[in-house]
Protein backbone atom coordinates (compact mmCIF):
# COMPACT_ATOMS: atom_id res chain seq x y z
CA UNK A 1 0.00 0.00 0.00
CA UNK A 2 2.74 2.42 0.99
CA UNK A 3 4.62 1.44 -2.15
CA UNK A 4 1.64 2.30 -4.35
CA UNK A 5 1.26 5.67 -2.65
CA UNK A 6 4.93 6.41 -3.23
CA UNK A 7 4.59 5.47 -6.89
CA UNK A 8 1.62 7.82 -7.30
CA UNK A 9 3.43 10.66 -5.53
CA UNK A 10 6.49 10.07 -7.66
CA UNK A 11 4.43 10.15 -10.83
CA UNK A 12 2.79 13.40 -9.78
CA UNK A 13 6.17 14.89 -8.95
CA UNK A 14 7.60 13.88 -12.30
CA UNK A 15 4.58 15.37 -14.09
CA UNK A 16 4.81 18.60 -12.11
CA UNK A 17 8.53 18.77 -12.73
CA UNK A 18 8.03 18.20 -16.46
CA UNK A 19 5.41 20.94 -16.53
CA UNK A 20 7.69 23.29 -14.65
CA UNK A 21 10.63 22.59 -16.94
CA UNK A 22 8.59 22.98 -20.16
CA UNK A 23 7.76 26.31 -21.85
CA UNK A 24 4.94 28.28 -20.22
CA UNK A 25 3.36 31.23 -21.98
CA UNK A 26 1.80 33.98 -19.90
CA UNK A 27 0.01 37.17 -21.00
CA UNK A 28 -0.59 40.12 -18.68
CA UNK A 29 -3.86 41.00 -20.43
CA UNK A 30 -5.74 39.37 -23.29
CA UNK A 31 -8.14 42.21 -24.16
CA UNK A 32 -7.85 45.95 -24.74
CA UNK A 33 -10.53 48.53 -25.54
CA UNK A 34 -9.46 51.73 -27.34
CA UNK A 35 -12.86 53.34 -26.71
CA UNK A 36 -13.99 55.91 -29.30
CA UNK A 37 -11.60 56.67 -32.14
CA UNK A 38 -12.06 58.81 -35.26
CA UNK A 39 -12.51 57.09 -38.60
CA UNK A 40 -9.15 56.97 -40.32
CA UNK A 41 -7.13 56.82 -37.10
CA UNK A 42 -4.43 54.16 -36.81
CA UNK A 43 -4.09 52.95 -33.22
CA UNK A 44 -1.91 50.34 -31.57
CA UNK A 45 -1.60 48.50 -28.28
CA UNK A 46 1.25 46.41 -26.88
CA UNK A 47 0.49 43.03 -25.34
CA UNK A 48 3.30 41.46 -23.26
CA UNK A 49 3.99 37.73 -23.58
CA UNK A 50 6.25 36.05 -21.02
CA UNK A 51 7.85 32.61 -20.60
CA UNK A 52 7.20 31.44 -17.04
CA UNK A 53 8.41 27.90 -17.73
CA UNK A 54 11.79 26.20 -17.66
CA UNK A 55 12.36 25.64 -21.38
CA UNK A 56 12.56 27.75 -24.55
CA UNK A 57 9.18 29.22 -25.57
CA UNK A 58 8.67 29.57 -29.31
CA UNK A 59 6.06 31.81 -30.93
CA UNK A 60 5.39 29.83 -34.07
CA UNK A 61 2.55 31.85 -35.59
CA UNK A 62 0.63 35.13 -35.20
CA UNK A 63 -2.64 35.52 -37.12
CA UNK A 64 -4.93 38.55 -37.24
CA UNK A 65 -8.65 38.15 -37.91
CA UNK A 66 -8.73 41.09 -40.34
CA UNK A 67 -6.50 42.75 -42.89
CA UNK A 68 -7.06 46.01 -41.02
CA UNK A 69 -5.15 44.53 -38.07
CA UNK A 70 -1.44 43.77 -37.88
CA UNK A 71 0.55 42.12 -35.09
CA UNK A 72 4.30 41.72 -34.77
CA UNK A 73 6.23 40.34 -31.76
CA UNK A 74 9.61 41.80 -30.89
CA UNK A 75 10.98 38.30 -30.25
CA UNK A 76 9.73 34.88 -31.33
CA UNK A 77 11.91 32.78 -29.00
CA UNK A 78 11.87 33.43 -25.27
CA UNK A 79 14.19 31.90 -22.74
CA UNK A 80 12.82 31.16 -19.26
CA UNK A 81 11.92 34.47 -17.62
CA UNK A 82 12.06 36.50 -20.85
CA UNK A 83 9.24 38.60 -22.33
CA UNK A 84 8.25 39.78 -25.80
CA UNK A 85 6.17 42.78 -26.78
CA UNK A 86 3.45 42.07 -29.31
CA UNK A 87 2.35 45.32 -30.95
CA UNK A 88 -1.15 45.09 -32.42
CA UNK A 89 -2.08 47.84 -34.89
CA UNK A 90 -5.59 48.64 -36.08
CA UNK A 91 -6.35 50.85 -39.09
CA UNK A 92 -9.87 52.31 -38.87
CA UNK A 93 -9.97 53.59 -42.46
CA UNK A 94 -13.34 52.75 -43.98
CA UNK A 95 -14.64 51.35 -40.68
CA UNK A 96 -17.62 52.61 -38.69
CA UNK A 97 -19.22 51.70 -35.38
CA UNK A 98 -18.21 49.00 -32.84
CA UNK A 99 -15.22 46.90 -33.88
CA UNK A 100 -13.90 43.66 -32.37
CA UNK A 101 -10.70 42.21 -33.81
CA UNK A 102 -8.67 39.23 -32.64
CA UNK A 103 -5.09 38.04 -32.89
CA UNK A 104 -4.26 34.37 -32.39
CA UNK A 105 -0.79 33.61 -31.04
CA UNK A 106 0.44 30.03 -31.44
CA UNK A 107 3.31 28.76 -29.24
CA UNK A 108 4.97 25.49 -28.29
CA UNK A 109 3.43 25.61 -24.81
CA UNK A 110 1.92 22.09 -24.57
CA UNK A 111 -0.86 23.28 -22.26
CA UNK A 112 -1.74 26.51 -24.04
CA UNK A 113 -0.99 26.17 -27.72
CA UNK A 114 -3.18 29.08 -28.87
CA UNK A 115 -3.78 32.37 -27.10
CA UNK A 116 -6.56 34.69 -28.29
CA UNK A 117 -5.91 38.42 -27.91
CA UNK A 118 -8.78 40.86 -28.50
CA UNK A 119 -8.91 44.56 -29.30
CA UNK A 120 -12.08 46.62 -29.31
CA UNK A 121 -13.05 50.15 -30.31
CA UNK A 122 -15.90 52.28 -31.55
CA UNK A 123 -15.13 54.08 -34.80
CA UNK A 124 -16.89 57.43 -35.08
CA UNK A 125 -17.03 59.79 -38.04
CA UNK A 126 -15.78 63.19 -36.89
CA UNK A 127 -18.09 66.14 -37.43
CA UNK A 128 -16.59 68.53 -39.94
CA UNK A 129 -17.14 72.05 -38.77
CA UNK A 130 -18.04 74.54 -41.45
CA UNK A 131 -15.12 76.82 -42.03
CA UNK A 132 -15.89 80.49 -41.64
CA UNK A 133 -14.58 81.83 -44.89
CA UNK A 134 -15.45 85.46 -44.29
CA UNK A 135 -16.03 87.64 -47.35
CA UNK A 136 -14.94 86.29 -50.76
CA UNK A 137 -14.95 88.45 -53.88
CA UNK A 138 -15.28 86.52 -57.13
CA UNK A 139 -15.03 87.84 -60.70
CA UNK A 140 -16.13 85.54 -63.57
CA UNK A 141 -13.76 87.55 -65.77
CA UNK A 142 -10.93 89.88 -64.82
CA UNK A 143 -9.99 91.41 -68.17
CA UNK A 144 -11.62 92.89 -71.27
CA UNK A 145 -10.24 93.90 -74.65
CA UNK A 146 -12.11 96.67 -76.47
CA UNK A 147 -10.21 95.83 -79.64
CA UNK A 148 -9.72 98.63 -82.19
CA UNK A 149 -11.08 102.00 -81.04
CA UNK A 150 -10.95 105.40 -82.76
CA UNK A 151 -8.96 107.96 -80.80
CA UNK A 152 -11.20 110.29 -78.82
CA UNK A 153 -13.86 107.64 -78.27
CA UNK A 154 -15.07 106.86 -74.77
CA UNK A 155 -15.72 103.15 -74.23
CA UNK A 156 -17.29 101.32 -71.30
CA UNK A 157 -17.44 97.79 -70.01
CA UNK A 158 -19.18 96.33 -66.96
CA UNK A 159 -17.50 93.65 -64.87
CA UNK A 160 -19.72 91.44 -62.69
CA UNK A 161 -18.61 90.20 -59.29
CA UNK A 162 -20.13 88.07 -56.52
CA UNK A 163 -19.68 87.58 -52.79
CA UNK A 164 -19.01 83.84 -52.41
CA UNK A 165 -18.15 84.08 -48.74
CA UNK A 166 -20.13 83.72 -45.54
CA UNK A 167 -19.91 87.35 -44.39
CA UNK A 168 -20.75 90.69 -46.00
CA UNK A 169 -18.31 91.88 -48.65
CA UNK A 170 -17.27 95.51 -48.41
CA UNK A 171 -15.59 97.27 -51.33
CA UNK A 172 -13.35 99.77 -49.58
CA UNK A 173 -11.75 101.46 -52.56
CA UNK A 174 -11.33 101.30 -56.33
CA UNK A 175 -8.06 102.52 -57.82
CA UNK A 176 -7.28 103.08 -61.50
CA UNK A 177 -3.84 103.22 -63.06
CA UNK A 178 -4.67 106.28 -65.18
CA UNK A 179 -6.84 109.38 -65.01
CA UNK A 180 -8.24 108.30 -68.39
CA UNK A 181 -9.95 105.37 -66.69
CA UNK A 182 -12.94 105.60 -64.37
CA UNK A 183 -14.68 102.86 -62.34
CA UNK A 184 -18.06 102.98 -60.64
CA UNK A 185 -19.23 100.27 -58.23
CA UNK A 186 -22.95 99.45 -58.19
CA UNK A 187 -22.93 98.57 -54.48
CA UNK A 188 -20.12 98.87 -51.97
CA UNK A 189 -21.61 96.19 -49.68
CA UNK A 190 -22.78 92.75 -50.79
CA UNK A 191 -24.32 90.08 -48.59
CA UNK A 192 -23.24 86.44 -49.10
CA UNK A 193 -24.46 85.28 -52.52
CA UNK A 194 -25.26 88.77 -53.82
CA UNK A 195 -23.97 90.01 -57.17
CA UNK A 196 -22.66 93.48 -57.99
CA UNK A 197 -21.01 95.23 -60.90
CA UNK A 198 -18.21 97.66 -61.69
CA UNK A 199 -18.65 99.89 -64.74
CA UNK A 200 -15.27 100.81 -66.21
CA UNK A 201 -14.91 103.71 -68.63
CA UNK A 202 -11.87 104.47 -70.78
CA UNK A 203 -11.29 107.83 -72.53
CA UNK A 204 -9.03 107.27 -75.55
CA UNK A 205 -8.31 110.95 -76.18
CA UNK A 206 -4.58 111.34 -76.95
CA UNK A 207 -4.03 107.59 -76.30
CA UNK A 208 -2.82 106.28 -79.64
CA UNK A 209 -1.51 102.74 -80.00
CA UNK A 210 -1.87 99.72 -77.78
CA UNK A 211 -3.19 100.60 -74.30
CA UNK A 212 -3.54 98.52 -71.14
CA UNK A 213 -5.01 99.91 -67.93
CA UNK A 214 -5.61 98.37 -64.54
CA UNK A 215 -8.36 98.77 -61.96
CA UNK A 216 -7.63 97.58 -58.40
CA UNK A 217 -10.56 96.70 -56.13
CA UNK A 218 -9.74 96.87 -52.42
CA UNK A 219 -12.11 94.87 -50.23
CA UNK A 220 -12.37 93.02 -46.90
CA UNK A 221 -11.61 89.67 -48.58
CA UNK A 222 -8.85 88.51 -46.23
CA UNK A 223 -7.37 86.13 -48.81
CA UNK A 224 -7.32 88.49 -51.77
CA UNK A 225 -7.87 92.02 -50.47
CA UNK A 226 -6.62 93.53 -53.75
CA UNK A 227 -8.15 92.22 -56.97
CA UNK A 228 -6.90 93.62 -60.27
CA UNK A 229 -8.99 94.03 -63.43
CA UNK A 230 -7.40 94.79 -66.79
CA UNK A 231 -8.74 96.55 -69.89
CA UNK A 232 -7.05 96.75 -73.29
CA UNK A 233 -7.60 98.75 -76.44
CA UNK A 234 -5.89 99.39 -79.77
CA UNK A 235 -6.41 103.14 -80.21
CA UNK A 236 -6.25 104.29 -83.82
CA UNK A 237 -5.92 107.85 -85.01
CA UNK A 238 -8.39 109.26 -87.48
Amino acid sequence: MIRNILIVLLSLSITAFAQLMGPKVSVQQVEYDFGNINQGDVVNHTFVLSNNGGDLLKITDVRASCGCTAANPTKRELKPGESSNLVVTFNSKGRKGPQVKTVTVTTNDPDKKDILLTIKCNVVIPVVKEEKTGARIFFPETQHDFGKVQEGTKVEYTFKFENKGTESLIVKDVKTSCGCTAAVVSNNTLKPGEVGSIKVGFDTKNRAGRNSKSITIVSNDNKEPNRVLMIYAEVQKN
